[in-house]
């Protein structure tokens, strides 16, 4: 492959070849997972209304999957955030603005958000019986939505161009559920890294919709439980405390 190398995680390398950006899965990642991931996006794409790389093609390089992408030319938001620390405010209140126009939209072909959850939840062996049984109850007593939800809202996910047009990326966890789950698993991507900045961010969530702070929160134990189904060890203590907690005040 005559092509950059770009970026590398457990699961995958990523490719820029001039205007394409292409991710190559390694050989035993699943195939489902990869063909799923190509049609969530390209649902996404067809909703309309939000800047996506678009896909351009699924296939086979020695023996692994591959996604071919639009190749987006730009910096990431966490970038910017990093390098311009005094304009914090000011990319926090994008950031807030651009994940509700996505809040605003439909995807009714997409999966429901607590339908996933439930099924994360009832695959932790690392909670009792008792434990599993009480947040999956919270979490069918949570009122039920569709709007369109990325599942892994974050800086690094959002592509800045010259001109300011901010280009969403990585939509395999895409469903359609409650805007405040979604927020809720934002806070905790950013609770991850730095808690001053997912304060900033629910604080500005909240101001702007007119949400109770509570509301939100009362969704952290149900979504850090969820996320603790991906199994990453650097992200564990975290998330067993934010699951291990019932009250807020």
């Amino acid at each position: 492959m005559g092509a950059e190398l770009i970026a590398t995680t457990a699961t995958k390398m990523v490719y820029r070849d001039g205007d394409k950006a292409i991710k190559v899965f390694n050989a035993d990642f699943p195939k489902a997972e990869v063909l799923n991931e190509a049609l969530i996006t390209a649902r996404v794409e067809e909703t309309g209304g939000i800047n996506v790389p678009k896909v351009q093609e699924v296939s086979v390089f020695e023996g692994k999957w591959s996604i071919t992408y639009d190749f987006i030319e730009g910096k990431t938001l966490k970038q910017l955030m990093d390098e311009n620390p005094e304009k914090l405010p000011e990319y926090m209140d994008m950031m807030v603005d651009l994940h509700l126009s996505i809040m605003s939209k439909h995807c009714p072909l997409l999966n429901k958000l607590k339908d996933k959850m439930n099924r994360q939840v009832a695959d932790m062996d690392e909670f009792g019986e008792a434990s599993r049984y009480d947040m999956q109850t919270r979490l069918d007593g949570m009122p039920k939505h569709t709007k369109l939800c990325h599942g892994d809202f974050n800086p690094s996910n959002i592509i800045v161009t010259d001109d300011q047009t901010m280009y969403v990326l990585d939509w395999v966890h895409a469903t359609q559920g409650n805007a405040s789950a979604d927020v809720a698993r934002t806070y905790l991507l950013f609770s991850l890294q730095d808690k001053k900045k997912a304060d900033m961010y629910i604080d500005v969530f909240c101001k702007k919709t007119g949400t109770a702070k509570k509301y939100v929160q009362s969704w952290l134990p149900i979504v850090a439980a969820a996320q603790l189904s991906k199994k990453r060890p650097e992200e564990v203590e975290l998330l067993n405390q934010w699951a291990n907690v019932f009250e807020y005040q």
